[in-house]
């Protein structure tokens, strides 16, 4: 009995000094990194590759059909006001001209003789030898050649123009971008011969895309860098947006005025634009705070007082790289955890290891 009593005791003392044992022990704090909300979020930069084009450009053109026999400037050609870029051949307009003036001598011949005539009948009028109706004949004839002459001189005085025509000379001073013809083609009156980008102010020239159209400032600045060289800057303003979208893109082109463009950026260069937008409304913390809750965004927000943490459901308005802008859920003060939220549960008692 006395041996029952004593395996009972033995077994008893096991049993507890195994519970005690296996009773855990308590939960520490676990370590995690957070920062403090302070800042609202800023405006976003967008960066887009354009070109730098003449801020005027022109199709030259003749305004006769013919046929061409010399063209003088090739691309990349730069050409002064008033210079000869293409001949038509001269003969079609020549001889138009050389009709005319053979028309105007006839006509002036037989206005010469139409004068002599008046004037008889005017004088023989006068002294009672012809009729009032021999009188109106002269006078109307008379009026009749004269009109004729008038239009002769007009003929040759367009003659003389379209004979002019055959010269294609350059407007302005610029650079030739772009043929439409060679010599020996017979082209047509409106074609183009030469495309020149004219002398003076340089545009950069973005394709946009609708979203920034539609959510950018209209006067914006613009920086402007030279994609090869970023240490050539220029700074300009939005001066033209196309009203209609690119059939095959769907992009908007942008035409951006530069001021004061360095020589650097030369026609044909490729530049990169940066505009800032407008700041959105929200505060912005780093990209690894974040987290999800039954598929929704959410943050752990820090009790400072009891260091536990609690699982916040937030709006992003916007996902950047390194950042994210909650729009709705923290408020500046809010320390929001940014390192070891994948193993956090809510109520855990936390200890921070830096906050910023």
């Amino acid at each position: 009995m006395l041996k029952t009593r004593i395996a009972a005791i033995v077994l008893i003392a096991t049993a507890v000094a195994g519970c005690e044992k296996a009773a855990p022990p308590p939960q520490a704090a676990r370590p995690v990194r957070a920062v403090t909300v302070q800042r609202p979020a800023e405006g976003e930069t967008v960066s887009l590759t354009g070109q730098i084009r003449a801020k005027d450009q022109a199709s030259l053109a003749f305004r006769l059909d013919g046929r061409m026999i010399e063209r003088r400037v090739n691309v990349g050609d730069f050409v002064t006001a008033g210079e000869i870029v293409a001949r038509l051949d001269p003969q079609i307009p020549d001889n138009a001209l050389r009709s005319a003036e053979a028309n105007l001598a006839s006509v002036e011949a037989l206005l010469t003789q139409a004068k002599l005539t008046f004037g008889r009948q005017e004088q023989l009028r006068k002294d009672g030898w012809t009729t009032q109706a021999n009188f109106d004949e002269a006078r109307q004839k008379l009026l009749s050649i004269q009109a004729q002459v008038d239009s002769a001189r007009a003929q040759v005085q367009i003659a003389r123009e379209q004979q002019s025509y055959a010269v294609l000379l350059a407007d302005s001073p610029g650079w030739v971008t772009s043929v439409g013809a060679e010599a020996g083609e017979v082209i047509r009156a409106g074609q183009t011969i030469v495309r020149l980008a004219r002398e003076g102010g340089r545009d950069a020239v973005f394709d946009a895309p609708e979203q920034l159209i539609r959510t950018g400032p209209r006067d914006a600045l613009v920086d402007i860098t030279l994609s090869n060289d970023p240490s050539v800057q220029a700074t300009g303003r939005v001066r033209e947006t196309s009203p209609q979208a690119d059939a095959a893109t769907r992009t908007y082109q942008v035409k951006v005025g530069i001021a004061d463009p360095p020589d650097a950026m030369r026609l044909g260069a490729t530049v990169t634009g940066r505009i800032k937008l407008a700041a959105p409304g929200g505060v912005e913390v780093p990209a690894s705070a974040l987290t999800e809750t039954n598929g929704h965004p959410a943050v752990w927000v820090v009790n400072p007082r009891s260091e536990t943490v609690s699982l916040r459901d937030v709006e992003v308005s916007r996902y950047d790289a390194a950042a994210v802008v909650i729009s709705q859920g923290l408020e500046t003060g809010d320390v929001v955890v940014t390192a070891g939220v994948q193993t956090l549960r809510p109520g855990q008692k936390v200890r921070l290891l830096g906050a910023a």
